[in-house]
């Protein structure tokens, strides 16, 4: 593994405002010195522009006293003359592409969005990438690409041909990308599977937040597949933790017998590694909104929950497999569900209420 240094360098995070890339920036403001780091993003409207706005304000806040400097960019991955600029001013050392269209039921009914930000754009990072070489380039895959894999824990080495969703498939998409792209230019690369990222100030398409938001008006929660779920629920500064790691980590530049290069490229899994039921997942939600004063204490949970059918594009369990994580960068996800969704409640009722 080649040692990247992150101090003094030029790094770029796209999809800066959102849930992972506005953590991931906090961490490096704290983190590194000397560095600048820019940070791309659209604000599409997929979800309220307002949290993205609140995440770029505590950006703004924490910048004020880093020892590194944070410019942000407000425009799409999609738009290569906008990419290939950015890259040519700054000559970026590392690069991590957390900028895509995110959500498998989404994917359902708006698919041109997809392909647009998570192949096209993708495309266009990697483009860029070739024409204006980088020490690692990190991007965001997803545990989606597991599909219905019925071996759990999902590893890495599983085959992933079977993807159940749109999304799925441009994430898969992005992982062979990567790859022919490490292989013809010799891009140092690594995709990183996201296992299901909860917490303070998260996606408000995501189950934990749409059910408190639910409950908060009085309406019913549907739980699918009559909550048989099983998933690897994942705190963000896990993930953050796992992101700035690899970082710093890139794989070696080889030549094979063939005199060509060996595709210095990785791919790790990021999960929990104890995959919850979703009842259970949603019992200690309850008892931390409770808690935290979201919700009063005499609520009537049972009234407010309805147990329904499997939806199209998801899947029954996800658990990752993150001992190669573990191996390579001496990591694993450590923060539980119940101080993950305490966070997340706190936040919720200083945000909201």
């Amino acid at each position: 593994m080649n040692r990247i240094e992150l101090n003094n360098q030029t790094i770029l995070v796209t999809g800066a405002a959102g849930f992972i890339g506005a953590n991931l920036v906090l961490r490096l403001l704290r983190e590194c010195e000397g560095s600048l780091i820019v940070g791309l993003d659209n604000l599409n409207d997929y979800y309220d522009p307002a949290l993205k706005d609140y995440r770029l304000k505590l950006i703004e806040e924490a910048a004020k006293t880093s020892a590194s400097r944070f410019v942000f960019v407000k425009g799409s991955i999609a738009d290569q003359a906008l990419v290939e600029g950015l890259f040519a001013q700054h000559k970026f050392h590392v690069v991590v592409n957390l900028a895509a269209q995110a959500g498998v039921r989404y994917s359902i009914d708006h698919p041109d969005v997809y392909m647009e930000s998570n192949i096209i754009g993708f495309y266009n990072i990697l483009e860029a990438c070739r024409h204006y070489p980088v020490a690692h380039l990190v991007y965001a895959s997803s545990s989606s690409v597991y599909g219905g894999n019925k071996k759990v824990p999902f590893s890495t080495e599983d085959k992933v041909d079977n993807p159940v969703s749109l999304y799925a498939a441009t994430k898969k998409s992005n992982e062979l990308l990567a790859h022919a792209y490490a292989k013809l230019y010799n891009i140092p690369s690594t995709g990183l599977r996201f296992f299901t990222v909860y917490g303070p100030a998260g996606r408000p398409d995501m189950f934990y937040y749409s059910a408190t938001e639910k409950l908060c008006r009085g309406e019913t929660i549907k739980i699918f597949n009559y909550g048989n779920c099983k998933r690897d629920f994942t705190y963000v500064d896990d993930i953050v933790e796992g992101v700035f790691r690899v970082m710093q980590g890139a794989p070696e530049k080889q030549t094979g017998e063939d005199g060509l290069p060996v595709p210095p490229y990785a791919v790790y899994n990021i999960g929990g590694g104890t995959p919850e039921n979703l009842l259970d997942y949603i019992s200690t939600l309850q008892e931390e909104l409770v808690r935290a004063g979201v919700l009063p204490a005499d609520y009537d949970f049972d009234a407010h929950r309805e147990l329904v059918p499997m939806q199209p594009g998801d899947v029954p369990v996800t658990y990752a497999d993150s001992a190669a994580l573990e191996r390579d960068y001496g990591f694993r996800p450590q923060i539980d569900i119940r101080e993950g969704l305490r966070a997340f409640a706190e936040w919720y009722r200083a945000y909201y209420l």
